[in-house]
């Protein structure tokens, strides 16, 4: 689906890490950006950064009320043809450990942020879409982010892995029930990438994660994920697949 410049595009964590390299690639790509984040991010500051084609839209993605204003928001500069879904938190725990069952609410908030914002954001910027006009056979494209942890989830990674599974398994369902309208849906899986989360790492701990990575052996860079969210906007052809962007990870027990 060729980007106009009327074309609109939501991310949601878009003032860090993989949502800010991909809404500076489709601002770059000609398309207007709502940066939808929670109102303490510094979405703001970055839309100010951006320019005139970028605006900040304080949201959390569990809140219907929030995410229909930041959808509102893009209709308002034009039309709603992509939304990347970014926003995620990966907070770790075993089920049973030295302190303890991992607390209900700490698994339910995982659960909560990860897949049903992620379906919240799905299914407000699909009613959007559904009221475009068609551009090269699409009236939308909606990028959702999983993780390797979907397949090869570790010790303590209970409530994030449920999560990203949970991604994977709404990606062909969410494209079948959309096909009528002319919406794809495609996932991307990262594996392990240099975002934030990452930053606070041991120097240690990130050479042993690079390690794992059989070629090319580092993390990857939020800019090859903005890459191929811009490239799933742009081939008709992908549609209902999760696509692993890992170097061939498979990532071990611990």
């Amino acid at each position: 689906m060729r980007i106009t410049p009327s074309s609109v595009a939501l991310i949601s964590g878009a003032a860090s890490g993989l949502g800010e390299a991909t809404a500076r690639r489709l601002l770059a790509d000609g398309a207007a950006v709502v940066l939808a984040d929670l109102p303490t991010s510094r979405g703001a500051e970055l839309a100010d950064e951006l320019g005139p084609r970028a605006a900040f839209a304080p949201t959390d993605v569990r809140d219907e009320a929030q995410v229909r204003a930041a959808v509102a928001r893009a209709v308002e500069l034009g039309e709603l043809r992509v939304a990347v879904t970014c926003a995620g938190v990966a907070t770790p725990g075993r089920i049973l450990g030295r302190k303890g069952l991992l607390p209900l609410d700490a698994y339910r908030s995982v659960i909560e942020i990860n897949l049903i914002g992620t379906f919240n954001v799905l299914r407000l910027a699909a009613e959007a879409m559904a009221g475009n006009e068609e551009v090269d056979g699409d009236r939308g494209v909606v990028v959702m982010t999983a993780s390797v942890a979907a397949y090869d989830g570790q010790v303590g990674q209970a409530a994030y892995a449920s999560s990203k599974g949970g991604v994977v398994a709404l990606t062909l369902t969410a494209a079948r029930d959309l096909a009528g309208l002319g919406i794809r849906v495609v996932t991307i899986a990262p594996g392990v990438m240099e975002t934030p989360m990452m930053a606070g790492l041991p120097e240690e701990t990130r050479t042993s994660l690079e390690a794992l990575v059989p070629h090319p052996s580092r993390l990857g860079r939020p800019d090859e994920y903005a890459a191929l969210a811009a490239h799933i906007v742009d081939n008709s052809l992908l549609n209902g697949e999760v696509i692993r962007l890992d170097g061939a990870l498979r990532m071990p027990p611990r």
